[in-house]
């Protein structure tokens, strides 16, 4: 049940079709898993926890930096040096005091991110590099829960939701490549923009409303300011979510 403080604070998307007191009550018993809480995390976090998602579990295992504070919008000046997990669930806490905000510093890797994710509902790609994204992918496809991909590079960015079982995964879209890790530039409104629709997407999952960005990869161009679609074909011999692969089946 919503208590009458929260029909006041989420009053204005309780007015919303399709949403009402039951998709805020279906926000409140949501559980979700954030991975990185940096330039994507920031933004993801932030309207999550302004929308009312009742659990939240943010992992990181940086520090904050002087050098992330052009787009890391969870961290400010005094945190230099802080934990990022910490630093975020501090700001988080003091927007919204009604929900549960949870910091673990820990590097996600194949014998964490089990345990890490383990009892929530969707996991939120809010990484920088391609093998933890991939790690994400096969962890998502292995528990079958959805999984909100964004990533940035300069004014641009691209986002897609991936649903196990049902739709294409980040291993058909990038069929295993990997960058180089290098340090690559970007300005903080891309991964504003990206996380913006991320959280979005995560919402729309929650409350079960609209149509979500599954089977299309959505590519944003900050300097000509538009945005485009890639249709994304499910692999049939997909090393993450193919037919042969132990816990997933086609539809």
């Amino acid at each position: 049940m919503l208590t009458p403080c929260e029909r006041e604070r989420y009053e204005r998307q309780i007015m919303l079709s399709g949403f009402g007191e039951e998709g805020q009550r279906k926000l409140k018993q949501a559980k979700v898993f954030i991975a990185g809480c940096g330039g994507l995390g920031s933004p993801v976090a932030i309207y999550l926890a302004a929308a009312g998602v009742g659990r939240i579990r943010i992992v990181d295992s940086d520090k904050v930096e002087l050098s992330n504070l052009n787009r890391q919008i969870l961290h400010w000046e005094s945190d230099i040096g802080r934990n990022k997990a910490d630093s975020a669930s501090e700001k988080l806490k003091k927007l919204n005091a009604d929900i549960q905000i949870e910091a673990i510093d820990e590097r996600i890797d194949e014998a964490s991110a089990p345990q890490l994710v383990a009892d929530f509902d969707l996991i939120v790609d809010a990484m920088d590099n391609m093998p933890t994204r991939y790690l994400l992918n096969k962890t998502a496809i292995d528990r079958n829960v959805p999984l909100f991909h964004g990533a940035v590079y300069g004014f641009e960015g691209r986002a897609m939701t991936i649903i196990p079982a049902r739709t294409s995964c980040l291993w058909c879209l990038y069929h295993g490549d990997i960058p180089p890790s290098e340090k690559f530039p970007v300005i903080g409104v891309a991964p504003a923009v990206i996380g913006c629709i991320q959280a979005t997407e995560v919402i729309k999952y929650i409350v079960g409303t609209g149509e979500l960005l599954t089977d299309r990869l959505l590519i944003y161009d900050g300097l000509s300011l538009q945005f485009t679609e890639v249709e994304v074909h499910k692999n049939p011999n997909c090393k993450h979510c193919g037919p042969s692969v132990s816990g997933t089946k086609d539809d």
